[in-house]
């Protein structure tokens, strides 16, 4: 499964570059040609919002359905694992996971036993060598354009920040009133602009109550406000376009395996990371065949069960660099359907309340819009 040839989250801020005539720049997703004259460019990724879950929006979010039925935009696939913190630098960047090295929203960090948690890194290990890919940001900036990221001020200096938008100018919004403001402030006042801006709470919405729940549709709505508010008052001369990470799948009480509560899962594993749809198991030695066969047999037609070197070689990171390859699991467990695999032990609870997740390879999580407005 190559999510990479034709139409992913990698393509875009390389073609936004090539709308905005950065020599030598790729546009893989061909929007330089229906952008003729845009020197300014928006692009904002709202968290959670897949392209497969925008038919159920229709009728609560006008603005939304209106741009995504129109003839410009389409889905795209997302970086694999579906996850924020791969997503994010995956766009940041412009080049798979493979590449960057961020293959996970929990890795291992080789030789140290420790495991880095990509929405809580601060500085350690240094962004620079974690994640050695200039950003599309960095190239913007080079080439003398304004480049400009939006998002929670908290974010500010985090090493996810560090890894995906270096290169870029900081501007911090709390709410959307802020983003709004500070992403038209952003497109003023330069001949050439970049502005990439960040919204979380559709996500956060359906992993507390679950997609369709009231609060994910308030959320949705939400959405739909700051896409008129942004379409309105674009400049003559710019362009937005809208992205996503990941979609989300309610997982049942009935589809949950709790690795901590099972010792056949736990045995010969020394280390998990990953998360709940996509499981990196680093085994003790000798044990990898061993775990490979048990959780085989025990999550059955749950997940694909495999090993790094099947991972790797299936494609679905893209071409792995050699020097993030220990990164990874030596077994790796994508779930399928609406399944997933618990750390009770050593995950917080607020995963296990979790309605919806996402992390693996289906559809429904892999699919994201690009939604395309002039």
């Amino acid at each position: 499964m190559n999510f990479y040839a034709s139409g992913s989250l990698a393509d875009v801020l390389p073609s936004a570059l090539a709308v905005l005539g950065v020599p030598g720049s790729p546009d893989p997703l061909g929007l330089a040609a229906g952008l003729e004259g845009v020197n300014r460019v928006a692009v904002l990724l709202v968290d959670g919002l897949g392209w497969l879950q925008l038919p159920a929006t229709a009728a609560f979010a006008p603005t939304l359905a209106g741009f995504a039925s129109a003839p410009s935009s389409r889905g795209l696939t997302s970086a694999f694992p579906s996850t924020t913190p791969v997503s994010l630098v995956t766009a940041g960047t412009g080049v798979p996971p493979g590449a960057h090295g961020i293959l996970g929203f929990n890795l291992r960090v080789p030789d140290t036993g420790t495991v880095l948690n990509h929405l809580r890194w601060t500085d350690e290990p240094d962004p620079a060598r974690w994640q050695p890919v200039p950003t599309v940001f960095s190239r913007a900036a080079a080439a003398g354009i304004a480049a400009s990221v939006v998002t929670r001020p908290e974010f500010a200096g985090s090493g996810l920040t560090v890894a995906a938008y270096r290169g870029a100018h900081f501007r911090g919004a709390s709410h959307v009133d802020g983003l709004v403001t500070e992403m038209l402030g952003a497109l003023g006042g330069t001949e050439r602009a970049l502005v990439y801006g960040y919204h979380p709470d559709v996500d956060r919405a359906g992993h507390q109550f679950g997609v369709d729940s009231p609060q994910w549709r308030a959320a949705v709505i939400e959405v739909d406000d700051l896409l008129r508010r942004l379409a309105e008052h674009l400049p003559p001369d710019a362009a937005l376009l809208v992205t996503a990470d990941h979609g989300q799948v309610d997982v049942p009480a009935g589809r949950r395996f709790d690795l901590d509560a099972d010792p056949r899962l736990r045995a010969g594993v020394a280390q998990v990371a990953g998360e709940a749809r996509l499981r990196y198991l680093h085994t003790v030695p000798g044990a990898r065949d061993d775990v490979l066969a048990a959780w085989r047999e025990i999550l059955g037609p749950a997940a694909e069960v495999v090993t790094r070197e099947e991972a790797v070689a299936a494609g679905w990171y893209g071409p792995v660099d050699p020097a993030h390859r220990e990164r990874l699991g030596d077994v790796v467990a994508a779930c399928r359907d609406d399944y997933v695999v618990l750390a009770t032990a050593t995950e917080p609870d607020t995963v296990t309340r979790m309605v919806a997740f996402h992390g693996s390879y289906t559809p429904v999580e892999m699919s994201i819009p690009l939604l395309v407005i002039r």
